[in-house]
């Protein structure tokens, strides 16, 4: 059966790309995913997948309320970057490849990777403040 929401772009979907999807982007989607309350779709990718997510990053956020210690590390795909809205990249260089009509965004953010979880914290702070910002941007003021 054909689906029937009629409404697919009322709802942006946000993919976050780094190199291993195991810390940064892994913590953006947490974020934007708990943030949004589900009025977002939230991807995220590496250009370089790691097996697993970094544990300090699952601490990190544990420590903020937010669980991602069952997602999984995924590659990036070029279908990943049509189906999104917002992509933004977090130090994955020229490996995303680029749309028209898309809002690209690169922050700039210190990698967590072989970080110890006082190191960590800063970034996922950082992250939770640019979702927020995102967030105000891209969903209505009703929100």
């Amino acid at each position: 059966m054909p689906d029937t929401d009629t409404t697919p772009a009322a709802k942006p979907t946000v993919l976050f790309v780094c190199v291993h999807n195991a810390g940064r982007s892994q913590m953006a989607a947490g974020y934007l995913a708990a943030l949004s309350n589900g009025q977002v779709e939230v991807l995220s990718a590496g250009s370089e997948p790691k097996d697993q997510i970094n544990p300090v990053a699952i601490a990190a956020m544990a420590e903020d309320g937010i669980d991602i210690a069952d997602n999984v590390p995924k590659i990036l795909t070029v279908e990943a970057v049509k189906d999104s809205d917002v992509v933004i990249t977090m130090g994955c260089g020229d490996a995303c490849p680029i749309f028209p009509g898309k809002r690209y965004e690169d922050w700039e953010l210190a990698d967590p990777a072989g970080q110890g979880i006082d190191a960590v914290r800063p970034i996922r702070d950082d992250i939770k403040a640019r979702i927020e910002k995102l967030l105000a941007e891209i969903l209505p003021a009703t929100v």
